[in-house]
């Protein structure tokens, strides 16, 4: 609750005026916190839009961040949800007939562990790789 005084030229309250309602401060839940935070982390996007968009300082959005990856805050969708960036370089090998090139595997270091797999491979049984490496190396 705020209040407003006004001064009359005698130096005494001629009126006081009570302002009822929001004191300015947000009250965020952990989950707002952490969606407002993930959206900050997408290629493209700069933290001082988002804080803007949702009427937040730059400071809390990473700090937000910080917490968002250090485990402090949940994404509802879990981890998964989260963007993670990682280093792509593509390299071709020569298809033995008709001279097309075509990717020949995939291979990412993550956390000093080089993981090497065929380019066929489908993405969740990937997905599951990464994150069985990224949790050991944690630990």
């Amino acid at each position: 609750m705020d209040a407003q005084l006004d001064f009359s030229s005698t130096g005494r309250v001629s009126r006081l005026e009570v302002l009822d309602g929001p004191t300015g401060r947000k009250q965020r839940s952990e989950t707002e916190r952490a969606r407002i935070a993930a959206e900050s982390f997408r290629p493209g996007v700069s933290v001082s839009e988002v804080a803007r968009r949702y009427g937040a300082t730059r400071s809390q959005v990473y700090d937000w961040r910080r917490r968002l990856k250090d485990g402090r805050l949940a994404l509802a969708g879990g981890v998964a949800a989260m963007p993670a960036f990682a280093e792509v370089m593509v390299t071709l090998a020569a298809a033995a007939d008709a001279g097309v090139l075509r990717p020949s595997a995939i291979e990412t270091d993550i956390a000093g562990t080089i993981i090497r797999v065929p380019s066929g491979v489908e993405a969740e049984a990937l997905s599951r790789v990464i994150r069985a490496v990224r949790k050991a190396s944690v630990e």
